[in-house]
């Protein structure tokens, strides 16, 4: 019950802040933020059972021009107050809708929710977004074009610290995503360390695959090398299911429970794949009616990375987010446990387990070994990057620069990170702070129990709570290790 009002507190105090901080009022950013991302994203992925179900999702289509419009007063409040958003967020946005509005009605992505249902709640649902739904997208597109666009912030004014209030939000944005209360300047100090403490990682594996130990041509080889690349999407998406099957096999020797709820590979929609990230991760139904998905983006394949591919894999199916998500969603909690989004345990649980399938022995080389390091250096170099842009006035383009200078990440995915971090304040940090604690509290639990530590007792304890604050799963990790 304690642990049940820590986590009901942490959610709620989110809501406070997200409502003190007007962020709705100028939160505008493609896939990452804005009003669009519910109706263009969410909804087509709707899981419909019954008749019921459809008669649901032909209301929710039916208010989504109201929806738009109490939106458009809240982006108006936000100019009046100069509290507006990121230029390059706005312009993504609007090649979003773009891209929407120009496709058939036939092929609308909002139909797909009731491709099963019959032709009767087809053809409703056809005549609510030709007569409401695109009427209302294009009204909310020329609203961006037009209102907010010029008087968006450019890219060298990127960060809220130059919003009114900036400081205060941010500061209040980063607590709420880490749980805890480390300032900028500290988060940003541990990023630049942990970038210079993987370099001697790098010089090791590379030097054994790539026969070079200078960091900067290890990273310019990782980047730049075309064998290194995939050919098609095709090929993109069996390395995905390929990845995510080997790892199905292997838990049940480090994980006591698991989920039932299957986990699938589902490609990027096409209209999302220009302006999003690498790969995300939808949770299942909490009915069973829907899998969990892996999303895995195979827009220009040939950028897309094979040496990375299975770090991917594990962080966003199993046993990173997938494992975590479906286990809390059939636990008999209470409903804010099962369904609560900690940010730092959650992303820092699915980084975690990215350094603990090396120690299950499920990568296949040492060339997916430097993808796993890939991936800590682009979480560590968010730590520096999300706190110099929002709280020490860096610009876009000087946060880009930092990644491509410390950290092999493709290009085309930096700039779409930097954007994800201008439009998401202080969520990136959440990742390698949550992901260090897990480790610690692994370490110290190890010290304690000695030749008694179990690591199947262990990822059970941490699993089977739900998501949690981070103190609140030190103080769980502790009550089942209390030797020593």
């Amino acid at each position: 019950e304690r642990t049940t009002v820590d986590v009901a507190r942490h959610v709620l105090d989110g809501w406070e802040d997200d409502l003190e901080g007007r962020w709705d009022d100028f939160s505008v950013g493609a896939h990452h933020a804005g009003a669009h991302v519910p109706v263009l994203q969410t909804m087509p992925k709707t899981s419909i059972a019954s008749d019921d179900d459809a008669q649901d999702y032909l209301e929710r289509c039916r208010q989504v021009d109201t929806y738009l419009a109490q939106a458009r007063e809240r982006l108006r409040s936000g100019l009046a107050d100069d509290l507006t958003p990121p230029r390059r967020g706005v312009q993504a946005t609007i090649r979003m809708l773009d891209g929407y509005l120009e496709t058939s009605l036939d092929q609308d992505l909002l139909l797909e929710p009731v491709a099963g249902a019959g032709e009767e709640w087809r053809a409703q649902v056809a005549d609510v977004i030709r007569d409401s739904v695109r009427p209302a997208l294009a009204e909310h597109r020329a609203f961006l074009a037009e209102q907010v666009a010029p008087r968006a912030r450019p890219d060298e004014r990127s960060g809220i610290l130059h919003l009114p209030g900036g400081e205060e939000r941010y500061r209040r944005a980063l607590a709420h995503h880490t749980t805890t209360d480390m300032t900028p300047e500290e988060v940003h100090e541990l990023g630049r360390t942990i970038v210079d403490e993987l370099e001697d990682e790098y010089r090791e594996l590379g030097g054994r695959v790539l026969g070079a130990d200078d960091v900067q041509a290890i990273y310019e080889r990782l980047r730049d090398d075309e064998e290194l690349r995939f050919d098609d999407a095709d090929e993109v998406e069996a390395a995905a299911e390929r990845a995510l099957r080997k790892a199905e096999d292997a838990v049940p020797d480090w994980f006591g429970r698991l989920p039932e709820a299957p986990c699938e590979v589902r490609r990027v929609p096409e209209l999302e794949a220009p302006d999003t990230t690498i790969a995300y991760y939808m949770p299942p139904a909490e009915d069973g009616s829907r899998p969990g998905a892996y999303y895995i983006n195979t827009y220009e394949p040939e950028t897309r990375t094979r040496f990375e591919a299975e770090t991917l894999a594990f962080h966003e199916s199993v046993p990173g987010h997938h494992l975590q998500i479906a286990i809390a969603q059939e636990l008999e909690l209470p409903r804010v446990r099962r369904l609560a989004f900690v940010t730092a345990y959650i992303e820092g649980w699915a980084l975690y387990t990215e350094r603990l399938c090396d120690e299950m022995g499920l990568y296949e080389s040492d060339l997916s070994r430097l993808g796993m390091l890939s991936f800590d250096s682009w979480r560590a170099c968010r730590l520096v990057v999300d706190t110099g842009l929002h709280a020490m006035g860096w610009s876009r383009q000087e946060a880009i620069d930092y990644l491509d200078d410390n950290s092999p990440q493709a290009r085309n995915n930096i700039a779409n990170e930097v954007d994800r971090y201008i439009a998401w304040p202080g969520q990136a940090c959440a990742y390698m702070v949550g992901r260090r604690e897990i480790r610690r509290l692994r370490a110290d639990a190890q010290g304690r129990l000695g030749d008694d530590f179990d690591i199947r007792g262990f990822h059970d304890v941490v699993l089977t709570a739900g998501a949690v604050p981070l103190q609140v799963l030190a103080s769980l990790v502790e009550r089942w290790s209390p030797g020593g």
